[in-house]
């Protein structure tokens, strides 16, 4: 419930993220060596299995904390990370004289409202007492549809999500977007599919839902039936809800309108009233990312009788704020949405949560202080130097391909050479002044930032597009690449080990950090990403024969991944990650070439016994080191883009030339792959 809800609903249309956890501020005198000998298994052949070779050690010795769903480096740095953030928000919590209206005062008001467990207590369900009286009152289906807009404006999850955005095809123009939502369950396949994982959750998600209604005082009958009416509702949503590999198709989500169109065209819901009650008066240019969900959501506010309407909105209010309430609610929300999704076992400690909501909410707020404390200066310049360097390797790539056109090559180059870096933090920060921060009430301070939030981005709509913005916080420990903005953003976070060691062999940094530079530019020529043009807009350019050259070289990627077993039985979904995948393999490939060219006329010297080739991927194999609980695991293959770590390694190494050199892969070797059944796309 706070500024996260725009990036939840538009991932994978929006930005491309390489999907990452936190780090803190430079560590390398405390990381210990670049390549840490120590983590490998070296009783694992290189070309049976990289990963484990690379990594078997380590996750012998670490396994998973009871806090969390999975633990690699990542997770270890985000440690540190919450050790940084912790100093920031207890130095402003605790400022005597923090000037009201600063940064410092609404961070610490912020981050004391949430640790004050006793006021919390005290006010129980009582701090959505107004909410729940807003519901009570709706009597018609106009008032179903305006309580809606009133949910979405406060940030509570309902029936679909309405953000402003570039327009695909004008990227110089913001729009309103309509996109798919009101389930309750991460992803359509749970409520739909038969494989019993889904069917137990199902069942486990309506004993939940029972639970939280009878927290608010409801008899145990009555909830249990609450529960099933609710499991039928968004069961009927998810009937119509597009996949995840159909929302990853950009042409198809894109059916721009107006409010005559929408009018004409879904007219059960009264869409001038909606519009009144977001408090947006200019509505021209509207995108309906899923035609047949809004009609069929449109159909449902009138057919489905009133009571249940409230009883829905109930339902997503309590899920919503159940984070933020008394420690019953906590805790039943932690038993489904982290033990029976996730595995995780314990809750993270209340001040780690509590940093975490305030990070989110006052995201550029609290990234102020984080670049003033922790951000060393020379990390930009070095991280501008490398992605020029990952650039023009990128285009000696672009020029040599056997497969494309030299009319589709020469708009590819345009496009790489028009593609625009940002790294650290952004040159002008958020106004948080009309933002209010108390010191008396969680949950309000929770939703004070959402409906800052919301209001910030619907005021966009009609203007000019500010190419200065930022879609991360400088704090993220991410990346991602912006298809409309055709954009590489780096925050400040990610500029760490194991990603970036400032004082480290080049062929360590160019297998961390450098593919990660080409992850995010390949993200621009992924089978996303190749639909827009140099300015960001959804364009056509490429000849047809290259169009289906580039599909006959994905569908040998899709293929492999679709083979790649996980947990004996399960297998990768191969067109749902292909994205990700071809930025993996593009990003892998083109950071060595860049290494080859920044290597020319030094000392090809080994480290450790391993040389700098050997280096290069054993330190992009040890950025994905990570232990995984088996639901977390069974989650992502449904939810994420991103296919699990093993295969970030072991599905892209092996199409990989290089490491056959590098490693001397012998066709004898367990996953020693032929030339010609290799993955060749950039």
């Amino acid at each position: 419930m706070n500024n996260k809800l725009f990036t939840t609903a538009i991932a994978g249309l929006v930005a491309i993220n390489l999907i990452v956890s936190c780090t803190p501020k430079n560590k390398q005198n405390m990381e210990g060596p670049a390549i840490n000998i120590a983590n490998m298994d070296t009783t694992v052949r290189p070309g049976d299995d990289f990963y484990h070779y690379a990594n078997g050690t380590w996750m012998k010795n670490n396994p998973i904390p009871a806090d969390n769903s999975r633990w690699g480096a990542f997770e270890t740095l985000m440690e540190e990370n919450y050790k940084q953030l912790q100093t920031i928000m207890t130095e402003a919590a605790s400022a005597k004289d923090a000037k009201e209206g600063s940064v410092q005062q609404k961070i610490g008001d912020f981050y004391n409202s949430g640790m004050d467990t006793v006021s919390i207590e005290k006010t129980g369900i009582k701090a959505i007492q107004p909410e729940l009286d807003k519901i009570a009152a709706i009597k018609t289906p106009l008032d179903v549809q305006k309580h809606i807009a009133y949910m979405q404006t406060s940030g509570m999850s309902t029936l679909f999500y309405f953000y402003a955005a570039q327009d695909e095809k004008n990227s110089n123009a913001i729009i309103g977007n309509f996109y798919q939502g009101g389930l309750g369950l991460p992803d359509r396949d749970y409520y739909l599919s038969p494989d019993p994982r889904s069917t137990e959750i199902r069942k486990e998600y309506v004993k939940h839902i029972t639970k939280m209604f009878e927290l608010t005082g409801e008899t145990k009958e009555q909830s249990a039936k609450i529960a099933e009416q609710i499991m039928l509702m968004e069961t009927q949503l998810a009937n119509v809800s597009s996949t995840r590999v159909a929302l990853r198709d950009p042409v198809a989500n894109y059916n721009k309108t107006n409010l005559d169109g929408l009018k004409k065209n879904i007219a059960k819901f009264d869409w001038s009233a909606y519009f009144e009650a977001l408090g947006l008066t200019k509505t021209e240019d509207i995108n309906v990312g899923q035609p047949k969900f809004i009609s069929e959501m449109a159909a449902m506010t009138v057919k489905v009788p009133v009571e249940l309407w409230k009883t829905y909105f109930k339902w997503h209010l309590l899920s919503t704020a159940a984070p933020y309430l008394s420690d019953a609610f906590v805790k039943e929300n932690f038993a489904f949405n982290g033990t029976v999704m996730r595995g995780v076992t314990e809750m993270k400690p209340r001040w780690k949560r509590v940093l975490n909501e305030t990070s989110g909410s006052l995201g550029e707020a609290v990234g102020q202080l984080y670049v003033e404390k922790y951000f060393p200066a020379k990390a930009k310049q070095r991280m501008i130097e490398l992605c020029g360097n990952l650039k023009a390797a990128l285009k000696d790539r672009i020029l040599n391909l056997k497969w494309m056109s030299d009319v589709t090559k020469k708009e590819a180059i345009a496009k790489l050479e028009k593609i625009n870096v940002k790294v650290g933090y952004p040159d002008k920060w958020i106004d948080y002044s009309k933002l209010k921060i108390a010191k008396t009430s969680y949950y309000e301070n929770i939703s004070s930032a959402s409906r800052f939030e919301f209001a910030r981005q619907l005021a966009k709509i009609g203007k000019p597009v500010d190419r200065a913005e930022w879609g991360m916080t400088p704090q993220t420990i991410n990346a991602y690449y912006s298809p409309n903005m055709n954009e590489i953003v780096f925050p400040a976070g990610i500029l760490q080990p194991p990603f970036f060691f400032m004082n480290a062999d080049d062929a360590v940094n160019y297998g961390a950090i450098g593919a990660i530079i080409g992850h995010e530019m390949t993200h621009g020529f992924d089978d996303q990403g190749r639909q827009y043009d140099k300015e960001g807009n959804l364009r056509d350019w490429w000849i047809k024969e290259d169009a289906v050259n580039f599909g006959m070289q994905t569908k040998v990627l899709v293929d492999q991944y679709n083979n790649f077993k996980i947990l004996d039985s399960l297998h990768v979904d191969g067109n749902l990650t292909l994205g990700e995948n071809i930025a993996d393999m593009g990003g892998v490939t083109v950071a060595f070439a860049a290494l080859q060219k920044a290597m020319q006329g030094k000392e090809n010297k080994a480290i450790d016994g391993f040389t700098p080739e050997q280096r290069f991927f054993l330190s992009y194999a040890q950025v994905w080191r990570c232990n995984v609980r088996d639901k977390e695991t069974m989650s992502r293959l449904k939810e994420d883009v991103h296919s699990p770590a093993v295969a970030r390694v072991n599905a892209i190494v092996y199409n990989i030339p290089q490491f056959y050199q590098a490693f001397s892969i012998q066709p004898t070797d367990k996953r020693f792959k032929p030339e010609a059944d290799r993955a060749v796309i950039w």
